[in-house]
């Protein structure tokens, strides 16, 4: 199985006798190493492929002493290496397979989930842009984006600058004006991702409050994880409601 680095309570005992443990067992059994776990954590760990659990015929995830050891290994390259999800499955599977292959080098914590779904690049984190711009890139005028930002969606920093996203939010909001969606019809999108990113960030609200520095990075992690997945059920849930609307 998979070569498990030192460190953390309890793993190798979930079922040290061959029995499969419930996912809440698997959650108190991490806890020790990772308080900040949880069973949602855990869940999207499979979703991304990360843990394949055993499924009960009523569908209940069931779990091995392997499987509790990878989680362990997963959440540890998460905390100590800042490294992203996609390079720790393809690191993972490759010492399942027997090779030998070094730890990939750690990224700047808000480098996290770059290259993700949903994740936004770091370039887009860090960078600010002024109103010039924001204008020549996405090919709008004054007027377009005065309007755009009276619906509130887009709006400058004090200082009058922008986050490098904003252009990507620009041009989308361009390229859907030039197929007939104005502004005003936008409100509703901009007003659902913010009650999305107020619930993400009350689910992330006490890893961000904790004393542990690394713990925190990790809230940054989590937060866009979470991004990804609404991003993903959005479109989803949009695709099924023109699937009816158009057939």
């Amino acid at each position: 199985m998979h070569h498990s680095p030192s460190g953390g309570a309890g793993r190798g005992t979930a079922s040290a006798d061959g029995r499969l443990v419930s996912i809440g067992t698997v959650l108190n059994l991490l806890r020790d190493e990772f308080p900040e776990v949880t069973i949602s954590k855990i869940r999207f760990l499979e979703t991304e492929g990360l843990v394949e659990p055993q499924r009960t015929p009523s569908g209940y995830r069931k779990f091995s002493a392997q499987d509790v050891e990878r989680l362990g290994q997963v959440l540890r390259m998460q905390r100590d290496h800042y490294l992203p999800l996609k390079v720790i499955r393809e690191h993972l599977d490759a010492l399942q397979r027997g090779e030998t292959v070094p730890l990939p080098a750690p990224a700047q914590p808000r480098d996290l989930l770059d290259g993700e779904r949903g994740a936004v690049p770091p370039e887009q984190t860090a960078v600010r842009i002024g109103r010039a711009e924001l204008l020549m890139a996405a090919e709008a005028g004054e007027a377009e984006l005065t309007e755009w930002e009276s619906y509130g969606l887009l709006s400058a920093a004090s200082d009058g600058a922008y986050d490098a996203g904003a252009i990507g939010v620009a041009k989308l909001i361009a390229e859907l004006g030039r197929a007939g969606l104005e502004p005003r019809h936008l409100r509703a999108i901009k007003a659902a991702a913010d009650r999305e990113a107020g619930l993400v960030e009350q689910l992330v609200a006490p890893l961000r409050r904790h004393r542990n520095p690394q713990t925190r990075a990790h809230a940054e992690a989590t937060a866009r994880e979470l991004a990804g997945l609404s991003v993903r059920l959005h479109a989803a849930l949009v695709e099924a409601a023109l699937r009816v609307r158009l057939h």
